[in-house]
């Protein structure tokens, strides 16, 4: 009878885990850390773009990077002011550390300067990608 309660026990601990993850996963928070500065944005090895820019980072053997790289070329492809930067992560270990990144994938919002202001943690929906870039765009108008 214990072991029974014990599956019980580790079964709801699971469900409780992954409930928060799919909850938190894939959503735009605004992103206060100092970590990021201009010069570092130049060794990202990409442009960046003129109004915003993603950087994503990406693991070859990630099945949710591929799904975020679709949905943000395609943002980034319709908006000429708008830069997809996509970096593995365990080639440039040295941009993880830096911008405090733990799994992939992350994306940052970095506004024209290259200053985060945005992370996303996990595959994000379009509508997420929307949201931070008009709320990007809105703080800059104000």
């Amino acid at each position: 009878m214990t072991g029974l309660w014990i599956v019980l026990a580790a079964l709801a601990l699971a469900l409780g885990f992954g409930g928060l993850r799919q909850l938190r996963d894939g959503r735009a928070r605004a992103d206060h850390r100092q970590a990021s500065t201009p010069a570092a944005a130049l060794a990202l090895g990409g442009d960046l773009g003129t109004d915003a820019t993603f950087l994503q980072f990406s693991a070859p053997v990630c099945a949710p990077c591929r799904a975020t790289h679709r949905v943000l070329s395609e943002v980034a492809a319709a908006d000429p002011a708008l830069a997809h930067i996509e970096v593995d992560a365990a080639s440039r270990l040295d941009l993880v550390s830096e911008f405090g990144i733990a799994r992939t994938p992350t994306v940052l919002l970095l506004d024209s300067d290259g200053i985060v202001r945005h992370r996303i943690v996990g595959a994000p929906r379009r509508g997420e990608v929307d949201e931070a870039l008009r709320l990007l765009r809105g703080s800059r108008a104000a």
